[in-house]
């Protein structure tokens, strides 16, 4: 008989990791704005634009789901 999926984080984590997530994704925002605003156009770095970017998008939208899974909502 096959085994039932489950999944392989515990459902008790799923608001901490959502929290988590999300709180470390804004402050990748803030701080990608803040680099965006405050260096003139010969400093920037695409590099570093890309990877903050980058970076603050999984975190968010690990953040998001986590939050809808907490919520109830199983996607």
């Amino acid at each position: 008989m096959a085994k039932a999926i489950t999944s392989p984080v515990p459902d008790a984590w799923y608001p901490t990791l959502a929290v988590v997530m999300l709180a470390i994704g804004l402050v990748l925002t803030a701080s990608f704005f803040i680099y965006e605003a405050t260096s003139t156009k010969r400093n920037r770095s695409l590099a570093k634009e890309v990877t903050t970017g980058g970076v603050a998008s999984v975190f968010l939208g690990f953040g998001s789901l986590f939050l809808l899974l907490s919520a109830g909502v199983y996607v």
